[in-house]
């Protein structure tokens, strides 16, 4: 019942429709062309989708989950049709040829081609948003909290106008864990400088954090979101939103996240 309820108003908050066209080009580059490393020429690209004969628009930047071992670009069916662009990341994976920190240069250097691109197809580079669900949402904190990340490619952190993270893990990923030698899912949790909560900070833009219902969520996953709310709060920010998707799973969650994302996007001025 609650997930019903919560699916039933959140179509009809974002039940807007937008009459552009849109266009969309697939796997663009968004590494240089001079790059001779095989596995990263296959994996760094990017899909967009834009709306056309409209300028200035805003941009929501995707990453996907996967656990940093699997998953693939794709556009989230709720993020499309809603008068902004979506870009869909492709990054490289544990175990298929990449390594950590690889993922998140990947997701910075995305970023930073969204930044100096978007432009060239009508958009705002001072609109741009980021989200992305469970390794992608990991990514997402990483990009906002340790600002070296995007700094590496000359992007201020700060310039995104707001972050998404949808299941994120706080602590330091498991896969990263694996990548140690430690058990992947060993519950005592590390907290080293590949967790976004050992990289908290003052933030100069916005950040919503969303998970799926805590009972139904990955093991201390609400938990870690909720302590990574408390101290980005001690820390000097204002509140930081945390929304719990209830009746839905860690999957299922990106669903109605991915929904109020779209609303908070189009009503953000």
């Amino acid at each position: 019942m609650k997930k019903l309820s919560l699916l039933f108003t959140l179509a009809l908050l974002c039940c807007a429709s937008f009459a552009q066209d849109y266009r969309t080009i697939l796997n663009i580059p968004y590494i240089s062309s001079a790059e001779k490393d095989a596995y990263r020429k296959e994996r760094c690209k990017l899909d967009i989708c834009y709306p056309t004969g409209v300028k200035d628009y805003k941009t929501v930047v995707w990453y996907h989950g996967g656990g940093l071992t699997g998953g693939e670009k794709r556009f989230r069916e709720e993020l499309m049709n809603q008068g902004f662009a979506v870009v869909a990341v492709n990054y490289r994976l544990y175990g298929k040829g990449g390594k950590n920190p690889d993922y998140t240069v990947d997701a910075a250097e995305s970023l930073a081609w969204v930044f100096r691109h978007i432009a060239d197809y009508g958009g705002d580079p001072g609109k741009i948003y980021v989200a992305g669900h469970s390794a992608g949402a990991y990514l997402a904190l990483m990009l906002a909290l340790d600002k070296s990340w995007l700094g590496a490619f000359g992007i201020d952190a700060d310039a995104v106008r707001w972050y998404f993270p949808i299941g994120g893990q706080a602590t330091t990923h498991c896969t990263i864990r694996e990548e140690m030698g430690l058990p992947r899912f060993e519950e005592i949790p590390i907290i080293d400088r590949y967790a976004p909560l050992n990289n908290a900070r003052k933030l100069g833009t916005k950040m919503t954090l969303f998970t799926a219902d805590p009972k139904m969520e990955l093991l201390a996953r609400y938990e870690e979101n909720l302590y990574l709310k408390a101290i980005l709060e001690g820390v000097g920010n204002d509140s930081i939103p945390l929304y719990r998707m209830e009746g839905y799973d860690h999957v299922e969650a990106a669903h109605p996240a991915c929904m109020l994302i779209s609303r908070l996007v189009n009503a953000d001025e």
